[in-house]
């Protein structure tokens, strides 16, 4: 069993915040309140997340783990949605990701016994899925749309040879698809090799034994795996679709998409 962090110790992490604050400074990168006020949020954030679980937990299941999860969902959306305000409906197909592959992959941990319906393990499991989901839509957006912007002149070509709006967007989907999955790709084939993850690291901090760890880890790991894969895959083949009118004309535009998606949503 790993010692207790005293409240004390915690004061002196104010040195990790000091070398980015440094870094910031010296370069005049002009990050340094940022990283002020991300680093305060974070603090704050983790504490009241924790005070929150611990009274979570202690409620029935079918009534703390619904109300938990819908909350991640709703927030991961929201922040995700950020990426891709441009476009019409981005926030109910955000949504509509996260929770096919939230139901999914729960689905599968309760169907085969990998995790008990409970607080103490769903909820944590839960977010760490919805989290690098919501990581990877905001990537497949900010990647989709600079694709978009880059290939304009490719595209309006093939449209202008008759090629329909999915046969010209392959290309872009595909490097979309790419970009989003190559960070999870290389994180799984170096892991236990570069790193030790964190969720194994906690277990094994909290005495659990190593080999009991790293399979709870597989499991969160893998699981991570195909909820990016998959959500990555959800918004790309629904949102580059509104990178066109009806009459199959590309948007000019940033602030054509704005007037189109406003006009779509009305």
């Amino acid at each position: 069993m790993s010692p207790e962090i005293s409240n004390q110790s915690l004061w002196f992490l104010i040195i990790f915040v000091v070398i980015p604050l440094s870094v910031s400074y010296f370069y005049q990168l002009g990050l340094s309140r940022n990283v002020i006020v991300a680093s305060l949020r974070g603090t704050v954030q983790l504490f009241a997340i924790g005070y929150i679980l611990t009274y979570l937990f202690d409620l029935n299941a079918y009534i703390g783990i619904p109300l938990m999860v819908t909350v991640m969902l709703v927030v991961a959306s929201f922040h995700a949605r950020k990426k891709g305000k441009e476009l019409p409906y981005v926030l109910p197909v955000i949504f509509g990701g996260l929770v096919l592959v939230e139901v999914s992959v729960l689905a599968m941990w309760l169907l085969f016994g990998m995790v008990e319906f409970i607080p103490s393990e769903v909820i944590p499991m839960s977010g760490m899925v919805i989290g690098n989901s919501m990581v990877a839509m905001g990537l497949a957006l900010e990647r989709m749309k600079s694709e978009f912007s880059e290939n304009r002149g490719r595209l309006l070509a093939a449209l202008s040879l008759g090629a329909e709006p999915k046969q010209a967007s392959t290309l872009i989907v595909q490097r979309t698809l790419n970009a989003a999955l190559i960070p999870n790709v290389d994180r799984i084939k170096t892991i236990g090799l570069v790193q030790l993850p964190g969720m194994m690291t906690g277990l094994i901090l909290g005495g659990v034994e190593p080999i009991m760890a790293i399979k709870y880890q597989l499991v969160i790991s893998l699981s991570i795996f195909s909820s990016v894969s998959l959500s990555a895959m959800f918004v790309t083949l629904i949102m580059y679709r509104h990178f066109f009118t009806e009459n199959k004309q590309l948007l000019e535009s940033e602030e054509a998409m704005l007037a189109y998606a406003s006009n779509q949503e009305k």
